[in-house]
């Protein structure tokens, strides 16, 4: 699938165009708006809206029917929205490392299984994630909270330059690399990986830059100038409130 630009843009204050400047800003389509309004969804899901901002995220990551989107380290309350957007013609890829599912005593899923019941379109796998592949080439790779985990001990022997190149492989040609996480305090660097579960933004980017990716957008939707970015994540202070950036790579 290749996508194709849309006349339709998100205001200033959710994206920011940074890169690139031809590069299109998608507003949120019927889609969007259909598989948000799901009267199916559970209420713990829709509960979590507000917080989470799908509407402004979906329309931001580029995802249309049709596509394939991998999310790595998955979750179910993003994985049905993946699920109804790309529709039964696209398809959604839960990738789950070894490495972190042995950190947290969880059982691996069965290769090719459905973990979500009534949704067919969404499979379950996992595997080293130095060895990251997907089982066809890829629209979007998402990953949620969980790039600064990469550079911990309990992920060895994780090594993050292997895993952002196989991601690079793992896409099509203008596919996106979608990485969201909390922001740590400029110029902090990988400091608060393991101690406040946070990441320095410009790490990534010089990451992604090495992997071969381009860096395209951003976008403010999570943004929260109030954090301070030195307390741990899960601080109930500031638990679901933190300052995160979204950061739109593509392979060119």
């Amino acid at each position: 699938m290749t996508f194709t630009p849309l006349a339709r843009a998100l205001s200033a204050a959710t994206v920011v165009l940074i890169a690139n400047m031809a590069f299109p800003a998608f507003a949120a389509s019927p889609v969007i708006d259909a598989a948000i309004a799901d009267p199916g969804r559970p209420a713990k899901d829709t509960a979590l809206d507000a917080e989470r901002k799908p509407a402004e995220l979906l329309a931001f990551i580029h995802l249309q029917p049709g596509a394939t989107i991998v999310d790595v380290v998955p979750g179910a309350y993003w994985d049905r929205l993946f699920a109804k957007v790309v529709g039964p013609q696209g398809h959604v890829y839960d990738f789950m490392p070894d490495e972190l599912a042995k950190a947290e005593h969880k059982p691996l899923p069965v290769a090719g299984s459905a973990p979500i019941a009534d949704l067919s379109n969404v499979t379950a796998y996992s595997g080293p994630t130095n060895s990251f592949a997907v089982p066809t080439p890829a629209d979007v790779v998402w990953i949620r909270q969980n790039y600064h985990d990469l550079y911990d001990p309990f992920m060895a022997p994780t090594d993050v330059p292997t895993f952002d190149k196989a991601v690079f492989k793992a896409l099509k040609k203008g596919g996106y690399f979608v990485v969201i996480d909390h922001a740590a305090p400029d110029g902090s660097g990988l400091a608060d990986t393991n101690t406040t579960h946070r990441i320095d933004a410009a790490v990534v980017k010089k990451d992604m830059e090495a992997a071969g990716f381009v860096f395209v957008a951003e976008s403010s939707a999570l943004r929260n100038p109030a954090d301070p970015r030195d307390k741990l994540v899960f601080d109930p202070s500031i638990r679901g409130k933190t300052d995160q950036f979204i950061y739109l790579f593509q392979k060119p």
